[in-house]
């Protein structure tokens, strides 16, 4: 059996009623209630009424005073708004100047490098000789060709001698021949045992390059050893 709705209970769903937001039961419930009280039901009439007239005020007129401070803070507002972008994008334009200023200059730098390094190439291999230089290189502070400190018998640096064997030998960092190639064997295939001991005993400066020992070559001859053994 459903409870009897009092006044205070009634009075209290007034606006929601008028809200359209109860459920048809306590709708119903009211409806019953404000027939049988005339109290509720007049109080029901005014709330109604209030309603009404709420809704259909003219509202006032907003003070001349109010209205220039909403339209200060509102142009207020927009300035700041317009300065902050204007900000950015100035901000914007002197990163994109600064960055290709930047570019430019590594570009710069880059192209002055590479320009260094092949003009160090070019000079280098102009002024340096290769290791395996021959001995009748001009020596330079650059560079020294080897040079016979010990030389065993009928072995010498080549000179004007039409009958002398010819031999191209290839100098390491320490002085000893590491190679040998005969220019002109006068008929012979190759170097006897005692010319072939000659090379292993002779003795040189090893050639320098920038003040280091380092390979190259010289051409010395035998005149004389006997050939054919």
């Amino acid at each position: 059996m459903s409870r009897v709705m009092n006044c205070s209970d009634a009075r209290r769903l007034f606006s929601p009623m008028l809200d359209s937001i109860l459920d048809d039961g306590r709708v119903r419930a009211l409806d019953e209630h404000i027939a049988d009280c005339a109290g509720c039901c007049a109080a029901l009439a005014a709330v109604r009424r209030t309603k009404w007239l709420m809704a259909n005020m003219t509202p006032p007129p907003c003070p001349d005073e109010m209205t220039l401070r909403l339209r200060a803070a509102v142009f207020e507002q927009m300035a700041s708004q317009r300065h902050a972008f204007w900000q950015n994008r100035r901000l914007e334009s002197f990163l994109m100047r600064f960055e290709c200023a930047l570019n430019a200059l590594l570009f710069a730098a880059t192209a002055g490098l590479i320009s260094a390094v092949l003009i160090f190439g070019l000079l280098v291999g102009v002024l340096v000789p290769a290791p395996m230089s021959n001995a009748n290189d001009v020596p330079t502070m650059l560079y020294t060709p080897p040079e016979m400190t010990s030389a065993p018998f009928g072995l010498g640096l080549a000179g004007g001698n039409a009958d002398a064997i010819l031999v191209e030998a290839a100098i390491d960092p320490q002085g000893h021949v590491e190679d040998y190639r005969v220019l002109n064997s006068a008929g012979e295939s190759g170097l006897s045992a005692e010319m072939k001991n000659a090379l292993i005993f002779a003795q040189f400066r090893p050639a320098t390059s920038f003040g280091l020992p380092t390979s190259g070559r010289v051409v010395i001859s035998f005149s004389n050893i006997n050939v054919g053994g």
